[in-house]
């Protein structure tokens, strides 16, 4: 029979069996209770379970999963062996630059007429552009056409007089065969790279040309701006700078005005260039000494704006400008053929298929391409590429060519030309002699 003392013995050990059995725990018969890992965690102590390892009972509800992690600290990676790579730690994801801003192209500034001749007013047009500018490229393209009426100078004379009278834009002056039209200006200012462009004319000039460059913007050429800027108030009947223009220069060499004509060039131009200018003028306008006022032009031809009267009355009895004629703009070069008739304007358009609008006093018929003469005017030959008269012009200077036959047309010559290639053995032999004998 077990005594009293026994029995609370034993109570107090069933106690802790009880609570180790809960948690999972095997006694290992000495007082130690082993997880299952093998491990004595905790040993009966006064009839109490006491964990070895700082581990503290949390009950009989708690699973022995969850004591033996709470039991456990976590375990610490062990330092690296020198065969492993160490990682290298890794930084924060670096922000990405900021992109740089791109340098914007300022506007091109361009200029684009007839100065034929070049004035004091274009010189005020010059300048305008100049400020417009605002420091960035300024291009100036003369006109190419020529014709003895209203443009008598040719593009090479007209620069180099350009340049003589407007010094400080003589880098500017652009001498380019291929600018004959607005259009040629815009397409290869938009080639080289500019986006925008200023365009700057007179003000009677504005609206015609912001028609016509917006008009064609995204076709021809693309810019993000066109901008045609004024370079002031042309009034024909002002003095000075203001009234100044081509026309009136050309009026003044009709008349033999020299002093006129002086009033209308820079200061700065020696009196000998203005009197070679004069010349030039009236050379190309085929005026000369022996004839009169009355022989040669009338004045509604070479200035319309002073004669406005009779350029009207030769538009109205159809003399000048019919449906179907080949007009050029004096102002944008652009040439078309006139589908419409107003009352004092044109509409015409090119073979490109453009349409424009002009004004009867700014337009000249254009008979260039039908031109058959070895000399455009007198003293000038005949240049133009695809015509009989530079045909002809060019054969003259070309040993080996003679005249009065229409064969050999495989040779390039032209049915209606009037030229044949004579034998090239024949002058090949010819030269050998010649320089066998030199010799």
């Amino acid at each position: 029979m077990k005594n009293f003392f026994q029995f609370l013995s034993e109570a107090a050990q069933s106690q802790a069996a009880m609570q180790a059995k809960k948690l999972g725990l095997s006694g290992d018969g000495h007082g130690g209770w082993i997880d299952r890992s093998g491990k004595v965690i905790a040993r009966t102590e006064k009839g109490k379970l006491k964990f070895t390892s700082g581990r503290q009972a949390k009950g009989s509800e708690e699973p022995a999963a969850q004591a033996q992690q709470t039991a456990a600290p976590a375990p610490q990676a062990a330092p690296p062996t020198s065969q492993e790579p160490v990682p290298e730690p890794q930084s924060a994801p670096q922000q990405a630059p900021e992109e740089q801003p791109v340098e914007e192209v300022p506007p091109l500034t361009v200029v684009f007429g007839r100065f034929n001749p070049p004035t004091i007013g274009h010189e005020k047009l010059l300048k305008s552009a100049s400020r417009i500018a605002a420091g960035g490229d300024v291009k100036i393209y003369p006109s190419r056409t020529q014709d003895p009426k209203k443009n008598p100078l040719d593009p090479d004379i007209k620069v180099s007089y350009m340049k003589k009278m407007f010094p400080e834009f003589e880098e500017n002056i652009i001498n380019d065969a291929d600018m004959k039209t607005i259009f040629d200006v815009l397409i290869n200012a938009n080639e080289d790279g500019y986006s925008s462009v200023n365009i700057v004319v007179g003000s009677d000039r504005q609206s015609e040309f912001e028609n016509l460059a917006q008009k064609y913007n995204g076709d021809l050429y693309n810019f993000d701006l066109i901008r045609v800027v004024s370079a002031g108030v042309r009034d024909a009947d002002a003095e000075g700078v203001e009234g100044m223009s081509a026309s009136k220069m050309r009026k003044a060499v009709m008349d033999n005005d020299f002093r006129s004509f002086r009033r209308g060039t820079p200061k700065t131009l020696e009196d000998a260039d203005t009197q070679g200018l004069f010349n030039a003028v009236r050379q190309g306008m085929q005026i000369t000494k022996a004839k009169l006022k009355k022989e040669s032009y009338s004045l509604w031809e070479v200035a319309p704006k002073y004669d406005m009267i009779n350029l009207r009355e030769n538009y109205v009895r159809g003399n000048i400008f019919n449906i179907g004629d080949e007009v050029q703009n004096l102002n944008t070069g652009l040439v078309g053929e006139v589908t419409r008739r107003g009352t004092n304007y044109l509409i015409c358009v090119t073979e490109e298929g453009c349409m424009f609008k002009s004004w009867i006093k700014d337009v000249m018929e254009y008979t260039e391409v039908k031109m058959d003469r070895k000399y455009r005017v007198l003293g000038k030959p005949n240049t133009l590429v695809g015509t009989s008269g530079y045909f002809k012009y060019v054969a003259d200077m070309t040993p080996g060519f003679e005249k009065g036959d229409k064969t050999n047309l495989q040779y390039g010559a032209k049915p209606y030309s009037g030229y044949k290639m004579s034998s090239i053995r024949e002058f090949l032999n010819k030269y050998k002699a010649k320089k066998a004998i030199t010799c």
